[in-house]
């Protein structure tokens, strides 16, 4: 594992802001691949010249931002969940995904369409560890007898070994992980896009294949940098309620 840059003393830009910068780009150009193990803090220290204080604050920034996760006993590595670039907003965690999602005047219905223990799909494997298996949940969202959404909840089970006994109608999945397991949410990722409908989830949404829908996948992560939950909905257009607050440090 190289690290051919160095860190500029003449520069304004702090010391471990410059290591973060450089560890970040090896990260983001595809040099160190999800599952690296990266060189240890005292070798970081002797590379770059600094104290253990200044290397431990760039590798906790760039745990804190999802980049890299710490695995007690065996050290530091690349996360397989690698931001995106674009607009990032820190909130408080306090709502479930539907709540957001969904009026809270509308009185949702939740049916549970499947649960199952599997691998990760292929194509969600970047999310999870090699080993992994996870528990599948399938619910469906209806208002007044009309679907208007799937969702789709991922869950190592490695996390939550007893999820199977669990009542997930009555139960919102964050506030079970935080009472019952010790890997606490830390934080969570959130992308939207537009998708077709195809194949079931056309016919359990009960419109034709290709109707536009909403694809909001949520990364439910805990202070390791290891993923918790993997939630994935999929909506009818035209429901969707997306609302920001901004306020003003005081």
């Amino acid at each position: 594992m190289k690290l051919e840059k160095i860190i500029d003393r003449g520069s304004k830009e702090k010391l471990y802001v410059q290591i973060y910068s450089i560890i970040k780009e090896k990260i983001e150009n595809g040099e160190w691949p999800s599952g690296t193990k990266i060189t240890t803090e005292d070798e970081l220290c002797k590379l770059f010249d600094v104290s253990k204080a200044t290397v431990r604050l760039a590798i906790t920034e760039l745990v804190k931002e999802g980049y890299l996760k710490r695995q007690q006993g065996r050290g530091t590595f690349v996360a397989c969940i690698a931001p995106q670039t674009g607009i990032m907003m820190k909130t408080a965690l306090t709502k479930d995904l539907t709540e957001d999602m969904i009026d809270e005047r509308v009185k949702v219905e939740t049916e549970i369409l499947s649960k199952e223990v599997m691998s990760p799909p292929e194509e969600m494997k970047i999310y999870f560890s090699s080993k992994d298996v996870v528990y599948l949940i399938r619910y469906k969202g209806s208002v007044s007898g009309s679907p208007i959404y799937i969702e789709d909840l991922f869950v190592p089970m490695t996390v939550f070994p007893r999820i199977e006994d669990e009542d997930f109608c009555k139960s919102i999945l964050p506030e079970l992980i935080h009472e019952k397991v010790t890997k606490n949410i830390y934080k969570v990722i959130q992308n939207i896009e537009v998708t077709k409908l195809e194949g079931s989830f056309a016919d359990i949404l009960e419109v034709s294949e290709g109707t536009p829908a909403l694809l909001i996948v949520q990364i439910l992560i805990d202070s390791g940098g290891n993923l918790v939950v993997f939630r994935r909905l999929i909506e009818k257009v035209g429901r969707y309620k997306f609302q920001i607050e901004l306020e003003r440090v005081r």
